[in-house]
C-alpha cells in the first residue's frame, strides 16, 4: 500500500459482484446472489458463481443473463398501499402482495423502500436505487412518519402525553414524536401519530400497551411527501425535487 502511495497509483475499489449488481438496480442483493451461484452471471466472458468476486462498481465487462450488466436509470416510486397486501416480492403463504399494484407496468427490479404491515394502508415508498433507500430507511437520519390512525375509544390528554412518553416493549422503547386528536365520534375516534423512527409495528405496539385497539392506520406522509389525493392502490413516479427532498430528511418537533 505504501509503495503504491509513493509511485502515485490509486487502486479502483472493488466489491463483491452481487453488491454491485444490487447497486446498479438490476435485483435485490439477495437476488443477485442467487443469479450469480447459478452461472447467469459473466464477467470478462468468464462464468463467475462466487457472489463475493470482487469487481469494480463501473466495470463494463459483466453481463447478466446474455445482456451488458449496466446501471439503467433509476425509479422512484410511491404507492397508496390497500389493506390486505403484504410487503414482499414473494410471500411463503401465497397472499397478494404490494406488487400486484403494479401488474402491467414495465418498470424493473424495484423494492420496497420500508415496509407497512398487512393490515395497515397508505404510503409506501419504492425504488431501483439501493443508497437513496438506505438513506430514507437509516434510523439515524430520524425520518417523520405521520400516520392516521382510527382506535376504539375517545382518548384524554393523559393517554396522548403518554404515546409521546413511550413505553418499553419487549427490549424496544417505543414513543411517539407528536400525537394529537383528528377527530372524533361516540365510541371511536382518529389520532395523528407522528414517528421518527421505524420499528416493527410500532404504533400498534404502542397504544396495545395502553389497552388502544387499531382500527384503522394509515400511513399519509413520510418527511415532506403527503400521500394526498392518490386513489388506492394507485401509484406514481416521484417528481426529480421530492427525491432530493426525501434523501434529506428532517426530524418532525414535538408538538
Amino acid at each position: 500500500m505504501w509503495a503504491a502511495a509513493m509511485s502515485g497509483s490509486v487502486r479502483t475499489p472493488r466489491y463483491g459482484l452481487a453488491r454491485v449488481l444490487s447497486k446498479r438496480g438490476l435485483c435485490s442483493r439477495s437476488e443477485a446472489e442467487r443469479r450469480v451461484r447459478e452461472g447467469r452471471v459473466r464477467v470478462a466472458g468468464r462464468t463467475i458463481r462466487d457472489p463475493e468476486f470482487p469487481v469494480a462498481l463501473n466495470a463494463a465487462d459483466i453481463v447478466l443473463d446474455g445482456d451488458s450488466a449496466r446501471a439503467g436509470a433509476h425509479q422512484y416510486l410511491v404507492l397508496n398501499k390497500p389493506r390486505g397486501l403484504v410487503t414482499t416480492a414473494r410471500d411463503e403463504r401465497g397472499r397478494d402482495t404490494v406488487y400486484r399494484c403494479f401488474d402491467g407496468a414495465d418498470l424493473g427490479w424495484i423494492a420496497p423502500v420500508g415496509r407497512l404491515d398487512k393490515a395497515s394502508e397508505g404510503l409506501l415508498l419504492f425504488s431501483s436505487d439501493p443508497a437513496w433507500a438506505a438513506r430514507i430507511t437509516d434510523p439515524a437520519e430520524g425520518t417523520a412518519k405521520t400516520y392516521h390512525v382510527q382506535i376504539d375509544r375517545l382518548p384524554d390528554a393523559a393517554l396522548l402525553q403518554a404515546l409521546v412518553d413511550g413505553v418499553d416493549d419487549a427490549g424496544d422503547r417505543l414513543c411517539a414524536v407528536d400525537a394529537s386528536v383528528l377527530r372524533q365520534g361516540t365510541r371511536t375516534s382518529w389520532l395523528a401519530i407522528t414517528l421518527d423512527e421505524g420499528r416493527n409495528r410500532q404504533i400498534r405496539r404502542l397504544l396495545a400497551a395502553f389497552d388502544v385497539t387499531v382500527l384503522r392506520l394509515v400511513r399519509v406522509a413520510i418527511g415532506g411527501l403527503a400521500l394526498g389525493d392518490l386513489g388506492k392502490g394507485a401509484w406514481r413516479p416521484l417528481a426529480p425535487d421530492e427525491v432530493i427532498a426525501l434523501a434529506t430528511p428532517t426530524v418532525a418537533a414535538s408538538g
